[in-house]
């Protein structure tokens, strides 16, 4: 079985520290029990699914989903979130009694519901420091959203477009290599992205300051327009153009297209242009560094 794991690397890599690999991952697992054996067999093989696709921790693309991948999770916990705070409104605001509301719900509404805690749950694990655990929590979450999206499509998500944005969250999620998961910093920013991203949308939606602001909608332009932003900080911390900040935002954005799809009813207009924000941004970012270097 070791053997045929280690075929996974790359043959040059294979060369140089197949045999090296081989002996460790027996050593590790000689008096491991059949699970813990198969979990290191799965370790084995993503790892070498890494090396091959040049996820690991020093390459570029290793270190852009490593980027990403927080801020993944919190566009995933927004997107669930703001489905949760909607559905909860309803529930409270319906003239039906609260139980019998419970009681007479289908069953998909009631999994994607579940599904949807899951998601916003594990990411706030995942950003507070237990990334392992937030994130597979998460993944799943998603993986059953996708799922239920496509079996069993609630009313609210009818099309593929939400399981598909799910689908590649996990992408981007799994994609970050083990050595980068869980920076204190990125998780903080995409913990305080998603709040910023989520509770204005909430406050409207219960019509807080709706009569003041003379808005019934936003069609999911401000979560993401919280994401560009966050990007451009990244970028202005960083000193650099933009360009790899803003791109991880993009690969993170998935989550709240879907949701600005949603909002827009399936109009693709309003949601082509709430995707310009990101490039907007990132070109905003790289010209107003150039400005800064020439003064």
């Amino acid at each position: 079985m070791s053997k045929a794991l280690v075929r996974l690397y790359p043959a040059a890599y294979r060369a140089a520290h197949g045999e090296e690999i081989l002996d460790v991952h027996r050593e590790m697992t000689a008096d491991l029990s059949r699970p813990a054996r198969l979990r290191a067999d799965a370790d084995l093989a993503a790892h070498a699914l890494r090396v091959r696709l040049g996820l690991d921790p020093a390459s570029p693309a290793g270190r852009f989903f490593a980027l990403a991948a927080p801020f993944a999770l919190a566009a995933a916990a927004v997107d669930s979130g703001l489905y949760l705070a909607r559905w909860y409104a309803g529930l409270v605001l319906s003239p039906a009694p609260v139980r019998i509301q419970l009681t007479t719900m289908d069953g998909a509404w009631i999994l994607y519901v579940l599904l949807s805690l899951l998601v916003c749950a594990g990411a706030v694990v995942a950003l507070t420091g237990r990334w392992a655990r937030g994130a597979g929590a998460a993944v799943c979450g998603l993986l059953g959203t996708a799922l239920c999206g496509i079996f069993a499509t609630p009313a609210h998500r009818e099309g593929p477009v939400a399981p598909v944005a799910a689908l590649l969250t996990v992408a981007v999620v799994l994609a970050c290599p083990p050595g980068r998961r869980g920076d204190r910093r990125l998780s903080t920013a995409a913990g305080a992205m998603a709040a910023v991203g989520w509770f204005p949308v909430v406050v409207v939606d219960a019509g807080a300051y709706t009569g003041a602001l003379g808005v019934t909608t936003e069609y999911g332009a401000w979560p993401v327009l919280v994401l560009a932003f966050t990007g451009a900080v990244l970028a202005w911390r960083a000193r650099s153009s933009g360009l790899w900040e803003l791109g991880a935002m993009a690969v993170a954005s998935p989550p709240l297209i879907a949701h600005a799809y949603t909002d827009a009813w399936g109009d693709l207009r309003p949601v082509l242009g709430i995707f310009l924000l990101l490039p907007l941004a990132a070109v905003l970012t790289a010209s107003f560094r150039r400005v800064r270097r020439r003064h």
